[in-house]
C-alpha cells in the first residue's frame, strides 16, 4: 500500500484522534472540516476529497495493524517541518469539545512518539489551542 500525501497523513491524525473514543461526533468533524478549509497547508488541497479520506483512514483503523499502522505510515509520509502543524491539528480536533477523554490524551501521545516531538513544544501546541478554544461561560 503506497504512503499517503502530506494531506492525506494530516487529514489521517484528525480522523484517529476523533475516532479515540470510538465516538466521532458532529462537533469534532465539523473541526476537521474547519481545520482543512482554514489552515494554510491545506491550501492547494482538494476538499471533496476529505470524506473519502477520512473513510480510507477509518477502513485502515480496522485492519491488521490498526491504529499502530497508521501511525508508521503517517510518519513515514510527513517530512519533519510538518511534525508539529501534524499535532497541532490533532489537538484541535482533541480540544474542540473543551474536555480530553483518556482515550483521546493516549492517541495524542502515540503521535507524539510517532513525531518525536518535544515536550515543550507539545505543551505550547496544547497551550495555545486551549486559549483559542476557551468560551467566557
Amino acid at each position: 500500500m503506497p504512503l499517503p500525501s502530506t494531506h492525506e497523513a494530516l487529514i489521517y491524525l484528525m480522523v484517529i484522534t476523533s475516532a479515540s473514543d470510538r465516538d466521532m461526533t458532529d462537533v469534532e468533524l465539523a473541526r476537521i472540516g474547519d481545520v482543512v478549509r482554514s489552515w494554510p497547508v491545506f491550501e492547494d488541497f482538494n476538499q471533496d476529497r476529505l470524506i473519502a479520506i477520512a473513510q480510507d483512514c477509518q477502513k485502515m483503523l480496522h485492519e491488521k495493524d490498526g491504529l499502530e499502522g497508521v501511525l508508521e505510515r503517517v510518519g513515514k509520509a510527513l517530512p519533519e517541518r510538518l511534525h508539529d502543524t501534524a499535532y497541532a491539528a490533532a489537538f484541535e480536533v482533541a480540544a474542540v469539545d473543551l474536555e480530553m477523554r483518556m482515550e483521546e490524551l493516549r492517541v495524542l501521545q502515540l503521535i507524539r512518539r510517532q513525531l518525536d516531538l518535544d515536550t515543550l513544544t507539545a505543551a505550547a501546541i496544547a497551550r495555545g489551542a486551549k486559549a483559542r478554544l476557551r468560551t467566557l461561560t
